[in-house]
């Protein structure tokens, strides 16, 4: 019997149905006016060039547009055929480091399946990595890249959740190192899933989430840590970040884009306390 990943969030984080989901995507994150303004069925798609991506997780009325960015840069990127998602645990279940090695997610869009050969060369190249379903139960930072991936590249993509609680460099490095192993010689695709600054005024996220998408740009895991550190920045997914960093330049990157940055203060209007989010990618050659 095949092993389910029921979509937990749905109908809370995202639409719960197929149509209203779609309608989701397309009218409050594509189409919104801190969206790219376009829906994939407009762009082209090119040269596969981008090697990993940095997206927010928040619910998609807050982080969608901004999400939106980042895939839609996939969309008009040519297609990966497999998806390695990390993704900070926020709930405290499972192992520090846990990944599914096999099964299906499932999402209102439809079934994405595991791939248990890349899953299980990731594991065997780490020295933290633990094979753990229960910390994906009900964990949302993994779950909510999936419906941007389902209407960017379409069906037929696989995928490697990571699940990460245990953030510090030296495990961020070995996550990032097993993940290029696994996706070595294949087309592959790193999706680093993060929000930024929490619950600070807009002119106190803006300026440490500055800081912090520079170290992005630059390709450079150590600079995060020491920008998160430094300023006290409270990033959830310092450590899928880095570990994206980590894979995509031994998998060939060579530059990075902040493709778009904006706060909920920006979709609410109040600036007072505000989560910030960010869509980048990290490109070859």
């Amino acid at each position: 019997m095949v092993k389910i990943r029921q979509p937990y969030n749905a109908g809370s984080w995202y639409a719960g149905s197929r149509e209203a989901l779609l309608r989701q995507l397309e009218g409050e994150c594509f189409l919104h006016s801190l969206g790219p303004g376009r829906t994939v069925k407009q762009a082209t798609s090119g040269p596969r060039k981008i090697l990993g991506l940095l997206s927010p997780h928040a619910g998609y009325m807050y982080s969608g547009p901004v999400a939106a960015h980042g895939y839609y840069a996939l969309a008009s990127n040519g297609r990966p055929e497999v998806v390695v998602v990390l993704g900070p645990n926020h709930y405290g279940r499972g192992s520090p480091v846990a990944i599914m090695v096999e099964g299906v997610w499932r999402t209102p869009l439809g079934d994405v399946a595991v791939n248990s050969e890349v899953a299980k060369a990731v594991q065997k190249a780490s020295s933290y990595i633990d094979v753990d379903d229960s910390a994906h139960i009900q964990e949302h930072s993994i779950e909510l890249q999936l419906p941007f991936l389902q209407y960017a590249i379409g069906e037929g993509f696989t995928f490697v959740p990571i699940c990460i609680m245990l953030q510090d460099l030296e495990v961020s490095r070995d996550i990032g190192e097993a993940v290029a192993e696994g996706l070595k010689n294949l087309n592959g695709l790193v999706v680093a899933s993060t929000d930024l600054t929490h619950y600070e005024p807009q002119t106190s996220a803006e300026r440490k989430d500055s800081a912090v998408l520079e170290a992005v740009e630059k390709l450079d895991e150590a600079l995060l840590f020491e920008r998160v550190e430094g300023l006290n920045v409270s990033m959830c997914g310092v450590g899928p970040t880095a570990s994206m960093l980590v894979a995509v330049k031994k998998l060939g990157a060579s530059r990075a884009e902040i493709l778009k940055y904006a706060t909920s203060g920006d979709i609410t209007g109040d600036k007072s306390a505000v989560v910030g989010y960010a869509s980048a990618a990290a490109y070859q050659g």
